[in-house]
């Protein structure tokens, strides 16, 4: 039974945070951490102490995380940035509410004594001679320790303590993955028993020594089950300090999403009934799998279940009758035309979903051009006064600062110029918008037309009026574009009426397929590129400029997009995907590529990218392409081997086995996510059963009833229906029993693994 987490974040705002300029104003900006691992890094806001960021993250997590962490700095243009404050949440604060964490939350202060990382190897023994009782700890290494040298290194060694005796390591230079392979043994003195604890240091020969972390136990355990193997260091126990709001505070959002996945045959019947819903009358229906999901999921999880039931019918080819069952329901239940779609309903999110998830590759083909010029660019663009900064603009003149006349023209002009190219691309596009897509908005239109014949009520009313609705609003500072936007109107009409003038011979969203093709391109970019191989040159110049592709099945690079001759590395051949200290090559942002040969040799690429965002997306990009390789690496080095020796940990052989653990398990979540039907299906069944109660209600007299006293679908079904409301059709009282039986399958088939991992049954004591 597989397992799966999930962390979706949102960095909402922040406000109060302390000045760290001159100006008497911050440059603000977030780093997410998961356990100790960047994540995500928010964009800056400038000269604002109340910043609104509203950027969302998911993050695909091994279940064995410890806590997530925020971190707030003042980005300066020279010198190191000003870190104002953190927050730190724990997986349990975390779980504790299914809905998450919504709330402000104050930044607390920075405390380097407890900003520890990392493990810690030890192999304890209790002994006993003719002189009394020994405590024999064998420390063996430690790996991902925090750096506390401005070389981004360590020096550290072990002190340990056992009651009042104490016993140190030697130190090791210079690493964060010591290997000290020592023994260390202390005689007990009179005295109650005491705990064992061990802690790290980083030896400093001017100051004070800087922690690390510790490990403790007790002396229950060191008797009964001595400790052998990995600990993960923790800080000195303290009360955590609060700051009372003089750091600011940030408005987040967390939730943590846990699930044990059944074998696929488990869900079957569900997905069954889910297929059948779509396919029959849906202004009526009230209790099937997805009526049922319509009237009960809310706020932000139906968004989630809108992502996960698109991806299911995706994957069963039967998007297009799910998406026209949601809009049938939809208009059905609509009097006002001006109202269709405005509200979050699940059909709104499933159409917005499926947008995404369908056509994010034709939206990058299409606006890339034009959106790499806004960036490489670089403009300052604004036409709002109250949002106007003068300060940014690097307009020379002799006669001081631009006004804001002078900024209003030169933004009207940018942004003209940048919107010129971005309506010619969209309304030349009609061939490149992909055919799910087009069937998906012709089924769209024909229903709506179908439920509001009249031509007053057509569905491109609110562009067609667009020209007598600008200037209406209140954001009159706009009014400078609305020429522009006027001679765009007919253009973009005649899109849209071309968009879905299409057969209808195929259902929209095409025959049963995986979400993103093999050798479709999921991330492009130029990287800066170095072989792991001997070389005399410096490490500025060994690292060479190419624009690399990763499709399914390539990773592929040039020295331009437009080179025709480029190299290429098979997906199949990649066994690890990790980050590199950025004391290998005195460089940041380096991720490793490590690849296994036919001959069982491994290979490393390491690959520098712009930023670290830019670092996370290939990582998560280049992992979840791999996820199906067998033979993935538990265990590889963040350093390079150079000089002689591995930078990280110092082994002297090119060959020594991987220093740190590998984080294959860490990805984003994106549009480009494979599809994994039982994890939706599962998904899909921890929200119906929020409303097995109004179910039984609603369509069983008697809501003790048991919906499934037989093993046969039908004989339940019909046991269940001798309680039946009479007041509900019969065919809606059968609906409801089949779904309560297959629910009540599923919980005993949970039910089943669960004790199996305890060791209670015997695996295979069920079957569906």
């Amino acid at each position: 039974m597989a397992k799966s987490s999930s962390l979706n974040v949102r960095v909402v705002e922040g406000r109060a945070l302390p000045a760290k300029d001159v100006s008497g104003s911050s440059d603000p900006y977030c780093i997410v951490k998961v356990d100790d691992e960047v994540v995500a890094r928010t964009a800056t806001i400038w000269r604002s102490l109340s910043p609104f960021w509203g950027e969302e993250y998911t993050v695909h997590l091994p279940l064995d995380f410890h806590h997530l962490a925020f971190y707030v700095l003042d980005e300066d243009t020279v010198g190191h940035d000003d870190v104002i404050g953190k927050i730190s949440l724990s997986r349990e604060a975390i779980a504790a509410d299914p809905r998450g964490i919504d709330s402000w939350i104050n930044l607390s202060r920075v405390d380097p004594d407890a900003e520890v990382q990392g493990e810690i190897c030890l192999a304890v023994q209790m002994l006993e001679d003719v002189r009394g009782h020994c405590l024999r700890c064998h420390v063996l290494q430690a790996r991902d320790l925090a750096p506390r040298d401005i070389s981004g290194t360590s020096d550290p060694f072990a002190r340990v303590f056992w009651g009042s005796q104490s016993s140190e390591t030697s130190t090791i230079k210079k690493t964060r993955f010591p290997h000290w392979d020592e023994v260390l043994e202390l005689r007990e003195m009179p005295g109650p028993p005491a705990p064992l604890r061990v802690e790290l240091w980083d030896w400093d020969m001017v100051g004070k020594n800087d922690f690390l972390g510790m490990v403790e136990f007790p002396p229950q355990v060191l008797q009964q089950n001595p400790p052998n193997g990995w600990f993960r260091l923790l800080p000195f126990p303290r009360v955590e300090e609060d700051s009372g709001g003089n750091l600011g505070a940030l408005r987040l959002k967390v939730r943590l999403t846990e699930d044990r996945v059944l074998p696929s045959q488990y869900y079957q019947p569900l997905r069954e009934l889910l297929l059948e819903s779509v396919l029959g009358p849906a202004e009526e229906d009230a209790a099937s799998p997805l009526a049922v999901l319509e009237e009960l999921t809310l706020g932000d999880c139906r968004q989630e279940l809108a992502t996960k039931l698109v991806k299911l019918f995706l994957g069963q080819g039967l998007a297009g009758p799910f998406l026209d069952y949601l809009t049938r329901r939809e208009v059905a239940r609509t009097t006002d035309p001006n109202t269709l779609f405005r509200s979050n309903s699940l059909a709104s999110k499933s159409m917005e979903q499926f947008m995404k998830l369908v056509g994010m590759p034709y939206l990058h083909e299409l606006l890339k051009p034009v959106i790499n010029r806004v960036f490489e660019e670089k403009k300052y663009m604004e036409l709002d006064p109250c949002k106007m900064d003068l300060g940014r603009t690097r307009r020379i003149s002799f006669k001081g600062a631009p006004s804001e006349e002078h900024v209003r023209e030169a933004s009207l002009g940018l942004l003209t110029g940048y919107l010129g190219p971005i309506v010619d691309a969209i309304v030349g596009s009609v061939g490149r918008c992909p055919p799910a897509m087009r069937l998906a908005f012709k089924q769209l239109h024909q229903r709506v037309e179908e439920r509001f014949p009249q031509a007053e009520h057509e569905a491109v009313q609110s562009i067609g009026n667009l020209g007598q609705q600008l200037g209406q609003g209140k954001e009159l500072w706009i009014a400078p574009l609305h020429p522009f936007l006027l001679q765009s109107i007919a253009r973009v009409r005649d899109f849209l009426d071309q968009l879905v003038n299409v057969d209808g011979k195929e259902e929209a969203g095409g025959p049963a397929r995986a979400l993103v093709p093999p050798s479709v391109t999921v991330r492009e970019g130029y990287l800066l590129k170095r072989k792991d191989e001997p070389t005399s040159l410096a490490t500025r110049f060994a690292f060479k400029k190419r624009y690399f592709r990763l499709s399914g099945e390539m990773l592929s690079y040039s020295k331009s997009p437009e080179w025709q001759m480029c190299s290429s590395i098979p997906v199949s051949h990649i066994r690890a995907v990790e980050r590199v200290d950025e004391g290998a090559f005195q460089l940041p942002h380096v991720m490793q590529v490590v690849t296994q040969d036919g001959a069982g040799a491994l290979h490393t690429t390491y690959l520098q990218c712009k930023n670290v965002n830019d670092l996370n997306q290939w990582l998560s990009a280049l992992r979840k392409a791999s996820a199906p390789n067998p033979d993935k690496l538990a265990a590889c080095h963040p350093g390079a081997f150079r000089s002689a020796h591995w930078t990280c940990c110092l082994q002297a052989e090119r060959s020594a086995a991987g220093c740190s653990r590998t984080h294959s398990a860490v990805t984003l979540g994106d549009w480009s996510d494979p599809l994994d039907p039982d994890a939706e299906t599962q998904m899909v069944y921890r929200q119906l059963l929020l409303g097995r109660d109004r179910l039984r209600m609603t369509f069983l007299e008697d809501s003790n009833v048991d919906p499934a006293p037989e093993a046969d679908t039908e004989k339940g079904s019909c046991s269940a229906m001798e309680g039946a409301c009479p007041d509900a059709p019969a065919q809606q009282r059968e609906a409801a029993a089949r779904l309560l039986k297959v629910l009540a399958d599923l919980d005993q088939a949970h039910e089943e693994f669960q004790q199996q991992e305890q060791g209670k049954v015997a695996p295979g004591s069920f079957r569906p």
